[in-house]
């Protein structure tokens, strides 16, 4: 196994494109346990822990540059207030050290179903930013996730950021695991809200992650954004059986299609109580 170490963004294209064989390699928290296993043995490893840039964020006019090798750790703590679903999402990631290392440009790659960011990433309208030799395209997240840990990257393509519009409104993110820590979700929810505006998606509970439209244009018309008050249990259960709806889940180890069907109606019911109440609170403060 070759090990390929650049150091410049611009040195990491050019060997990817003349190696698109070559693994990406940044935290490692996916990637080496799945070479421990012996599940994987590429013929090269791409390192970009030594490139500067991928571990910057930036802000701007069009929303956050989030560059793909940010750790959890970073992201929780200088982004949280701007980006709080994501940072609540990154707070569930396994241990202080992993999220020390783990980012969310690994979890992209991995493309795993129930990778955490997922969900936030399609509640909120998430681009990533995938670039090669031959130039740099943003891809909507809804666009990203084409199948069990299959992404729409070329061969000769590197993540290299997301792009995230700073939280307009309350954010939340809930997943049900075997365990309360460190553990891969079972199943997970996201829920993005703002004026005239419901983004929900979900994890763990599909081939890919996915958004939940039906669950989000009902809620639409439903929120009273003009006057706050809280919402009827019969707004909140419809909405959580149009999330549980839009899943299409498995039996395996760790849970049931019908347990994940059921944990998702309340991760979405708990989530829509948690941010309306939010609202709620500010317009009384406000008043």
């Amino acid at each position: 196994m070759d090990f390929l170490r650049p150091s410049t963004l611009a040195e990491a294209l050019a060997l990817k494109a003349g190696r698109p064989e070559a693994l990406p390699l940044a935290g490692g928290t996916d990637v080496m346990v799945e070479l421990n296993f012996d599940r994987r043995r590429p013929a090269a490893l791409l390192d970009l822990g030594g490139i500067g840039e991928l571990a910057e964020w930036s802000s701007s006019g069009e929303g956050i540059r989030l560059g793909a090798a940010v750790p959890y750790t970073r992201l929780i703590t200088e982004l949280g207030e701007r980006l709080p679903g994501l940072a609540l999402a990154a707070r569930t990631v396994g241990s202080p050290q992993i999220r020390n290392r783990g980012t969310v440009g690994g979890n992209l790659g991995a493309a795993s179903p129930a990778g955490d960011t997922h969900p936030v990433l399609l509640a909120t309208g998430a681009r990533i930013e995938a670039a090669s030799v031959r130039g740099t395209r943003l891809v909507p997240a809804e666009e990203f996730y084409l199948g069990v840990k299959r992404n729409a990257l070329a061969e000769d393509e590197l993540i290299t950021a997301v792009h995230l519009p700073p939280a307009a409104g309350p954010q939340q993110f809930a997943k049900v695991g075997t365990r309360n820590a460190m553990v891969i979700a079972v199943c997970s929810f996201a829920l993005a809200l703002e004026p005239g505006r419901v983004g929900a998606a979900i994890g763990s509970a599909a081939p890919t992650p996915r958004r939940v439209p039906a669950a989000e244009e009902f809620l639409t018309g439903e929120l009273p954004w003009d006057a706050p008050v809280p919402l009827p249990d019969s707004v909140k259960r419809r909405f959580g059986e149009l999330v549980a709806a839009a899943a299409e889940p498995i039996d395996d180890v760790r849970g049931t299609a019908a347990y994940r069907r059921h944990a998702l109606a309340v991760l979405a019911r708990r989530s829509l109580t948690w941010a309306w109440q939010d609202i709620v609170e500010r317009g009384q403060a406000c008043a």
